[in-house]
C-alpha cells in the first residue's frame, strides 16, 4: 500500500490507501468542524474568507484564514520535502515518516485535550490543517497524483468527466481503465463520507469529542503496520521459494 512506486504500483495498491486515507480524512473534517466550527481538510472556503476580509480592509481577521492556508501549504511542503530527503536511503520506506507524523499530531491534540482547556483553537485548527496537507502530499506522491484524500471538489470534477466518458468509449481496454478510475473515485468519496458520519458519532453521540482524532490515528498507524507486516512476509516467502528451487 505505502511502498509499491512506479511501475510497481497496481489499482489494488491506490485503492487500499484510498479507503485507508479517506476514512481517516472524514473524521478530521467532522471533529475540526464540530469542536472549531473550522474546516479542516482543505482551504477552498478559507480562501474565499481570506479574500472577503481583505476586500473589506479588515486584514487582521483575514490573518488567521492565511494561517489556515499558509498550515496546509506547509504540511504539503513538509511531507514532499522528507520523502525528497530520504529518498535515497533504500532501506526505509520514506512514505511511513509523514504518516506517523500525522499520527502523533492527531494523537498529541486528542491527549491534551483532556488534561489542557483549549484557549486557542485557532492553533489547533493550524495543525490539523498541517496534518492534512502532509497526508495529501505524500498520497499524491504515491500513487502519481491519481489519488486524493483530504476533499472532495476536484474528485466530483473528475469523477462527472470521466462518467461522461463512458458514452463515447470504443475501445475496450480503456473502458476497464476508466471504470477503474472511476471505481477509485467512488471508493473515495463513500469512505470520506463514512469516515465523517463515524467521526460525528463518536464525537458528538459517544462524547469523545477530539479523542476522536486518535482513533483516526490508530486507524492511520494500524495500515501502516499492517503494510509493513505483509511486505516483510512476502519478501521472506520470496527467499523462501528462491531457496527451495535452488535445492
Amino acid at each position: 500500500m505505502l511502498r509499491h512506486q512506479n511501475k510497481n504500483r497496481t489499482f489494488k495498491h491506490n485503492l487500499q490507501i484510498a479507503t485507508v486515507l479517506s476514512l481517516v480524512a472524514g473524521m478530521v473534517n467532522v471533529s475540526g468542524f464540530l469542536e472549531f466550527k473550522q474546516l479542516t481538510t482543505n482551504v477552498t472556503g478559507h480562501f474565499a474568507l481570506f479574500i472577503y476580509d481583505l476586500t473589506n480592509f479588515d486584514f487582521w481577521k483575514g490573518t488567521i484564514y492565511f494561517l489556515y492556508i499558509f498550515s496546509f501549504l506547509f504540511g504539503s511542503f513538509t511531507s514532499s520535502f522528507l520523502i525528497e530527503k530520504y529518498r535515497a536511503n533504500k532501506k526505509l520506506n520514506v512514505f511511513v515518516i509523514p504518516t506517523v507524523i500525522e499520527s502523533v499530531i492527531l494523537i498529541s491534540i486528542a491527549l491534551f485535550s483532556n488534561f489542557i482547556a483549549i484557549k486557542h483553537p485557532n492553533a489547533i485548527a493550524c495543525l490539523l490543517l498541517f496534518a492534512m496537507g502532509l497526508q495529501n502530499s505524500y498520497v499524491t506522491k504515491i500513487s502519481n497524483a491519481i489519488v486524493r484524500t483530504t476533499h472532495l471538489t476536484g474528485l466530483f470534477t473528475d469523477l462527472g468527466i470521466e462518467i461522461s466518458q463512458l458514452f463515447f468509449i470504443k475501445s475496450a481496454p480503456h473502458k476497464q481503465n476508466l471504470k477503474s478510475t472511476i471505481k477509485l473515485r467512488v471508493y473515495i468519496i463513500l469512505f470520506f463520507f463514512g469516515g465523517g458520519l463515524i467521526g460525528g458519532f463518536f464525537f458528538s453521540k459517544l462524547n469523545f469529542r477530539l479523542n476522536t482524532l486518535s482513533i483516526a490515528a490508530v486507524i492511520l498507524l494500524i495500515s501502516l503496520f499492517y503494510d509493513d507486516f505483509r511486505y516483510k512476509l512476502i519478501k521472506r516467502k520470496r527467499k523462501y521459494n528462491q531457496k527451495k528451487l535452488k535445492n
